[in-house]
């Protein structure tokens, strides 16, 4: 079980992806049920817990499979992303309808009516996808009920030009371990959420994506580094927004802010050490 990564591969003792029999010894194993994610946000646990450590989120919209039902909560892999957890089992509902758009904004509402004052009114953040059943030109009704200003949607296959753009737009949003929305994201999910929506496959953790992300550059030339270069250390990192200056959700200002790098990596140090790798997307 050690040569496999628990957090991509589905496996426990008394249970197992089916892909990994033979690969996995388990008691039984489970081809697993598509579902879909219903709730804006879904906290993604380590363990069937609602206070266990919240590793990653899902959004709505969002496909994964679910291996296990017990006392309301559903083992999970994430499709997107590959990652394996533990959701609410009422954050999910039946996979039947393709979505047709996603949000494209930070965070935006479903109003009970075609009316910006109407209530009751629930928020969904980037990348939430939705099923869209009509369009007034001003709002999108939805296929479950519900409308969302048109203008915050995409067609789910439209991607945005510049991932870095869509980071910034996160400018003091507040840290949260494990999250990737606009009310609470963590380092790697500041980059994972913004080259999704940039239409960019990216894992979820940092050392995932200093190992799968981009072209390696010297770590000691800082001098020629450029907006979108990915800058890492042991477990942070963080997006230049221009040649000088690092964008990244950390824990020291609780938020997403906006500095030199010079003066990040001088108080990351103390930390995490030296800047272990720095990316370039092609």
């Amino acid at each position: 079980m050690s040569a496999l990564d628990s957090r991509l591969h589905a496996f426990r003792a008394d249970l197992a992806d089916r892909r990994l029999k033979g690969i996995i010894d388990a008691a039984c194993y489970a081809e697993g049920d598509l579902r879909r994610v219903y709730a804006p946000v879904a906290p993604v646990h380590r363990e069937p817990q609602a206070d266990a450590m919240q590793i990653t989120q899902a959004v709505m919209g969002e496909r994964c499979r679910v291996f296990d039902l017990r006392e309301g909560w559903a083992w999970v892999q994430l499709e997107t992303d590959g990652y394996v957890g533990y959701v609410a089992e009422n954050a999910l509902a039946p996979d039947i309808d393709e979505p047709t758009d996603r949000v494209c904004v930070p965070s935006t509402f479903i109003y009970s009516a075609a009316n910006i004052k109407s209530q009751p009114v629930i928020p969904i953040p980037m990348n939430a996808r939705i099923v869209v059943a009509g369009d007034d030109g001003k709002f999108a009704m939805l296929k479950d009920g519900g409308f969302l200003l048109a203008a915050h949607l995409r067609p789910v296959n439209q991607n945005e030009a510049d991932f870095v753009a869509v980071a910034e737009r996160f400018h003091h949003a507040p840290y949260l371990w494990g999250g990737k929305s606009a009310w609470g994201l963590d380092c790697s999910g500041l980059v994972q959420l913004s080259l999704e929506a940039s239409g960019i496959a990216c894992p979820r953790d940092t050392d995932m994506q200093e190992k799968a992300l981009g072209r390696a550059l010297m770590v000691n030339d800082l001098d020629s580094l450029r907006r979108g270069d990915l800058v890492f250390w042991k477990s942070h990192v963080g997006i230049m927004s221009d040649e000088r200056s690092l964008l990244h959700a950390n824990g020291h200002r609780m938020l997403v802010a906006l500095e030199p790098l010079e003066k990040a990596a001088a108080r990351i140090e103390a930390n995490d050490g030296d800047i272990t790798a720095i990316k370039r997307l092609l």
